[in-house]
């Protein structure tokens, strides 16, 4: 008897401890179901980081193929100046001499074709049909309207017939901001020529000697910078001075070889200086 009863609490024992072995278990399945959850989380943001990675990369790699104007936020806002054509002088025929070679061609003859050498309009410009002339060959009498007094219209016929005027060609254009562009080739025989109509005959001390359509007095317009002034191009720029009218006018005088270039714009509210010093700086390149 007393050998059954120590022996029956062993079974008791190992009865009480059984319990213990499910605990562990499900604490080991619960840490593996995390550590597997952590490990499908830390693939995700991992697979996260490398699309955003490669996006990123993406759209740097496309904002370098871009031009500045092309990228949102990053535009280059218009300074003012106009869009115009590509410009290509005329071809000289074959062996013939600059109008500025003075070892060449001392009279300073332009051997290109006069017309070409007129400044283009800018993109988005309507051309002034009146200076079309004929065959691109304008009649004098419609430069000389440019000139509103009929005695300033005389006298410039006349200056102009005494220093042998041989041609004017012309273009003209209104851009979208509502100014209104004249470019006048006046050719004569040699430079000596143009030299003087442009120092004696159309301006005197840096100043029109007439005064031309939509304009009363002027001053000498400081706005073109020496850098834009062209070599071997003689630029005489002005402007009218306040008070003026319902439009301002700006107006210059180029002289290049044999033919003097004569520009003028007017715009409501006042004349900028941006396309202007832009268009005298072109026609000079063109006629150098």
């Amino acid at each position: 008897m007393t050998m059954e009863v120590n022996q029956q609490p062993e079974p008791v024992a190992a009865a009480e401890a059984a319990p213990e072995a499910p605990e562990a278990g499900f604490e080991s399945a619960q840490k593996g179901r995390k550590d597997r959850r952590l490990l499908r989380a830390a693939l995700r943001w991992g697979c996260a980081v490398a699309v955003f990675g490669v996006v990123g990369c993406g759209t740097a790699y496309g904002i370098t193929r871009l031009d500045r104007t092309d990228v949102p936020g990053l535009a280059t806002h218009s300074d003012g100046r106009w869009a115009y054509p590509v410009l290509v002088k005329p071809p000289l025929p074959s062996g013939s001499p600059g109008p500025n070679d003075d070892a060449r061609n001392p009279a300073g003859a332009h051997y290109a074709d006069l017309r070409e050498l007129v400044l283009p309009a800018p993109k988005g410009a309507t051309a002034d049909a009146s200076l079309k002339g004929t065959d691109g060959w304008l009649p004098t009498k419609t430069f000389l309207k440019e000139f509103p007094l009929a005695s300033d219209r005389e006298d410039v016929a006349q200056r102009l017939t005494d220093n042998g005027l041989r041609h004017i060609t012309a273009r003209g254009w209104t851009t979208a901001d509502g100014t209104h562009t004249r470019v006048y080739l006046l050719q004569f025989d040699t430079g000596a020529v143009a030299d003087h109509v442009l120092g004696d005959e159309l301006t005197v001390n840096a100043a029109p000697i007439h005064r031309v359509r939509g304009g009363d007095a002027y001053e000498m317009d400081d706005s073109l910078p020496k850098a834009a002034r062209v070599p071997d191009v003689d630029t005489v720029p002005v402007r009218e001075t306040r008070p003026y009218g319902a439009e301002q006018v700006r107006a210059a005088y180029l002289a290049s070889g044999d033919t003097v270039a004569v520009i003028i714009q007017s715009r409501k509210g006042g004349a900028l200086a941006v396309p202007f010093d832009q268009t005298v700086t072109l026609q000079g390149e063109l006629m150098s």
